[in-house]
């Protein structure tokens, strides 16, 4: 799942030069005010630094004064200096969004910087409302999440501090550690424990045995429960799947038994959930394992993340519950409004790409045969549309492709999951053939839908509006009737892609001719 292969830090923090106007910028204000400030760049951009990776998120700590109370002494210095001051906002404590402290933030040389004051802080019961108070640097580190993000680098000497004493062994070590006991970490803020998973499945590094244990408690788990909103478990969730290893949180989520903490359920599901979450997780690594084989730049980064929660999902997608109104609504649109309170469109994406998928497979037999199909039939009955096989085709994938849009990629790869090759892995002799195989079924689908001229087909617009097809059957007003003739219009476009309006007209004069005469 992660490596424990030891990792390349560099012994000292090599500074862009828009680095070094910034910070030397920020020194010209403590000489010029003479001011005994110390200050620390905080955090993930020290760590990313010492990784190699560039970083321009820069939170400053000071230790004497706020955050407020030191840029306004940054402008004073620009008005000395006769240039332009800068308007500085001031983002106020706000818990739920893991501000504990009021930053003020202010641009300095086009980049945005954030400044706050070292803190300490206390835990109320019940609570992960901290009680703050002005802290040593030490004290800041160690009430810090992990140790990898518990460094400073200070600005004053151009040095690393590394105040917990294990913060570069562990970033060297591929570790995720707390400074403090891990339990009491996680009770004073259990949103740490979502973090720890995160940077664990991001940097590919080993969460602590002892992290690990804490993370799996059962009082830990209920503070997650209730310390926590579910807006800030669905922002963590979604990094996560939208990072480089989503796969890797979910199982980590898996093995401390988490996953029914985040993904809470609704009250009785029909039927009754019973997947294990490692299932869920298999789905989800076989989904990004066959991306990656195709091609990960054929999805935009929302498809690929909507795709990862759908494939997540999938083996519940039949899961259904009854709203306040009785109203069935799928479990996976819980997940989304309620467990996580993303957005209401991620929840309907992902249930029409779960409706689109099954679509599909019950489309593929078409698509590929020499010969007709029930799907085809169900699709065209009562339609006057006597066409061949390729137009058959033409006009179920063509429907399909209308609903789902440019998402169809997505749940013609989700498809392959459901579908013979994706369902019965035992009759592979290995997971590469089996992956092989589901690319070749994407592949040969996705040709045919191309050759087919199907690819952009949802932008095609109708031949015939309402007006027009009131006019040819001479009604005066619309309705259900002139709904339904807008559909068939829609078939039989799709089966005549060279046909003209004139000629979907008369089609509809003939259709309306022939029906008139059965009643």
């Amino acid at each position: 799942m992660a490596s424990s292969a030891v990792v390349h830090v560099k012994e000292n923090i090599s500074l862009t030069e828009k680095e070094k106007k910034i910070f030397n910028r920020l020194l010209d204000v403590l000489r010029h005010f003479k001011l005994e400030t110390q200050l620390r760049v905080a955090g993930g951009w020290v760590r990313d630094k010492l990784l190699g990776k560039e970083c321009y998120d820069i939170d400053i700590a000071l230790d004497n004064m706020l955050g407020r109370e030191f840029c306004e002494k940054i402008n004073e210095y620009l008005a000395y200096a006769g240039e332009e001051q800068q308007g500085v906002g001031v983002i106020q404590c706000n818990p739920d969004q893991s501000k504990h402290l009021e930053t003020a933030r202010m641009r300095i040389y086009d980049t945005w910087i954030d400044f706050v004051n070292l803190r300490s802080e206390t835990y109320a019961e019940n609570s992960r409302i901290p009680t703050m108070k002005f802290g040593t640097a030490e004290e800041d580190a160690y009430r810090r999440d992990l140790t990898i993000n518990s460094m400073f680098y200070n600005i004053n000497t151009d040095t690393v501090e590394d105040l917990t004493g294990r913060g570069l062994s562990d970033l060297r070590f591929g570790l995720i550690v707390t400074p403090l006991p891990p339990k009491a970490t996680f009770l004073d803020d259990p949103l740490r424990v979502l973090r720890a998973i995160r940077f664990g499945a991001r940097f590919g590094f080993l969460l602590d045995e002892e992290l690990k244990k804490a993370a799996a408690d059962e009082e830990v788990k209920s503070a997650i429960a209730e310390k926590i909103s579910r807006e800030r478990i669905g922002h963590e969730i979604d990094l996560m799947i939208s990072g480089n290893h989503p796969v890797t949180a979910i199982k980590y989520i898996c093995e401390l038994q988490l996953f029914w903490v985040v993904f809470t359920l609704p009250n009785k599901p029909e039927p009754a959930v019973t997947e294990e979450c490692n299932r869920l997780s298999t789905h989800m690594d076989t989904a990004k394992d066959i991306l990656q084989l195709i091609g990960c730049s054929i999805f935009s980064e929302e498809q690929r993340r909507l795709y990862l929660y759908a494939a997540l999902f999938l083996p519940l997608r039949k899961s259904v519950y009854a709203d306040n109104k009785g109203k069935k609504i799928p479990v996976t649109t819980f997940f989304f409004r309620n467990s996580l309170k993303l957005k209401a469109s991620d929840a309907e994406t992902v249930a029409s790409l779960h409706r689109a998928a099954e679509t599909f497979v019950t489309l593929i037999p078409l698509i590929e045969s020499n010969d007709g199909s029930e799907i085809a039939d169900a699709n065209l009955e009562e339609e006057n549309l006597f066409v061949p096989l390729h137009s058959k085709r033409r006009v179920c994938a063509g429907l399909l492709l209308r609903q789902i849009k440019d998402f169809w990629r997505v749940a013609l790869m989700l498809s392959s999951l459901l579908h013979d090759s994706g369902e019965n892995i035992e009759k592979f002799p290995s997971r590469t053939s089996q992956l092989e195989q589901m690319r070749e079924l994407f592949r040969r689908i996705e040709n045919s839908i191309i050759e087919l001229d199907l690819e952009n087909i949802w932008e095609i617009k109708p031949l015939l509006d309402g007006k027009a097809i009131m006019n040819v059957l001479q009604l005066k007003t619309g309705g259900p009737l002139v709904r339904e003739w807008q559909q068939r219009v829609l078939k039989w476009q799709l089966a005549h892609p060279s046909g003209t309006a004139e000629d979907c007209l008369d089609w509809i004069r003939e259709s309306n001719a022939k029906r008139a005469k059965l009643l």
